[in-house]
């Protein structure tokens, strides 16, 4: 699809012209999962109008049993055929749509309208919130049609000779094309079967609905050459993790707010109140930014993802990196955050990340002084010289660290924090119970 929809009605007419006869009705779950419903094409305009309902109870994190009437309503700008699901019978679009109350209200537990709020915080402030996340992928084969993490290549970053899966991220950037998702650049990544596909960069919403996109049609077609896609944090040890590291930048009349070609990081003071604002509250947002029990494997020294709380200009030791900015091109300007991982609800990540930069803009935070040397390096002498401190060590301290942080209460709301928390502590729990493979090999013939 070559334009962007965006109304109701030049949907319905597309929906014509493209031969639609289902709807993919899509929303999100409270974990960042893709929920769907499918409906018949005919009645596409009555969900326009007046909804379509489900059962909220049944998703995980949404409404209890004795409120679970709920309406998805179809945002029309994410109109899209499902290429893999053309027919001569009669094709297949796919809508994201918001959830709403039975009382026609916003639901607050609604992933994609907890991001719209503070979106339109900053947008109250006369700025507008631009992201562009990297997400790493591993391709593993199946064997025996059982999935296991077995590498499907033997290659390293940016390698040719041993990368076998160039046609399948080919396939995967055309696809994504179909889907209105233009794709910047495709490599192979550090670790053997380790990939990274990027996208343009954009509005925030946008760029959430393209990423979460993204993550469904890489497996789809991952399916079709008889292969896995992957974006766990850590399904191997001993080699790189999955990352998602997240590009950010404010505009503000069309001006890129965090530009200033007088300062030695050509960082504005707003850019600096900005990292200030998510280096103090990145250990209270870390359960969001990085969810799992297997997030917390991948945030370890010596694989290239950030352990320690600081800030750069390009030391990717750093959790937050100022990548080279050009001052002919202060468009460009931009902080990149290297913890979240693609396992996060995108559109939570991207909201209390914007949360904790405007507050460190209103309360004019200062970032500590950037370290330029190799963070793994340092001893706890030299940690203590910077006051740098670490990130959290596991989805238990996480949970530790989130609930002290009034930002993400606030941000989430209180019932979906509540919800989220709960969660992230069963999860735990279920975690800390189980007898590992490792812990057979190192006690039980020892004991």
């Amino acid at each position: 699809m070559s334009a962007t929809l965006s109304t109701d009605k030049e949907v319905l007419e597309q929906v014509g012209k493209d031969n639609v006869k289902f709807v993919n009705l899509q929303f999100i779950d409270l974990f960042g999962v893709v929920k769907n419903v499918t409906i018949s094409a005919i009645h596409l305009e009555e969900s326009f109008k007046n909804g379509t309902w489900f059962d909220g109870s049944s998703i995980e994190g949404f409404a209890r049993i004795h409120e679970s009437d709920m309406f998805l309503k179809p945002d029309p700008s994410t109109y899209s055929i499902i290429p893999w699901l053309n027919s001569t019978d009669g094709n297949t679009a796919r809508l994201i749509c918001d959830v709403f109350t039975a009382n026609g209200k916003p639901f607050e537990g609604d992933p994609r309208f907890i991001l719209k709020k503070v979106l339109k915080e900053a947008d109250d402030m006369g700025y507008v919130y631009n992201t562009g996340p990297e997400l790493e992928f591993f391709l593993f084969r199946k064997e025996n049609g059982k999935l296991s993490p077995l590498p499907h290549d033997k290659g390293g970053y940016f390698d040719l000779s041993m990368d076998h899966a160039y046609e399948v991220r080919r396939d995967m950037a055309v696809t994504l094309g179909k889907f209105g998702i233009s794709v910047e650049a495709l490599h192979h990544e550090v670790a053997v079967g380790q990939h990274e596909i990027d996208f343009c960069y954009g509005p925030a919403l946008k760029t959430a609905d393209n990423a979460t996109t993204m993550r469904f049609v890489l497996k789809a077609v991952a399916e079709k050459h008889g292969l896995h896609a992957t974006f766990m944090p850590k399904p191997i040890a001993g080699i790189n993790g999955t990352g998602m590291h997240v590009h950010q930048s404010l505009f503000k009349n069309g001006e890129n707010a965090f530009f200033d070609g007088n300062d030695p990081h050509n960082l504005s003071g707003i850019a600096k109140n900005f990292i200030a604002g998510q280096l103090k509250h990145i250990q209270g947002m870390s359960a969001i930014t990085s969810p799992t029990v297997n997030s917390y494997k991948r945030l370890a020294p010596g694989y290239e993802a950030p352990v320690y709380i600081s800030w750069a200009k390009t030391n990717r030791s750093a959790l937050i990196r100022v990548p080279a900015i050009k001052k002919e091109k202060p468009k460009a300007s931009r902080i990149e955050l290297r913890c979240p991982d693609p396992s996060c609800n995108i559109y939570l990540a991207f909201a209390v990340m914007l949360k904790a930069g405007l507050d460190g803009m209103k309360n004019k935070y200062e970032p500590p002084q950037s370290v330029e040397e190799d963070l793994y390096e340092f001893d706890d002498t030299a940690l203590a010289k910077f006051n740098v401190t670490q990130l959290p060590y596991s989805l238990f301290d996480a949970i530790k660290y989130m609930r002290k942080s009034d930002l993400v209460k606030e941000v989430l709301g209180e019932s979906t924090y509540k919800k989220y928390l709960d969660a992230k502590l069963a999860e735990w729990d279920e975690y800390r119970l189980q007898v590992t493979q490792w812990e057979l090999d190192r006690y039980l013939e020892t004991y």
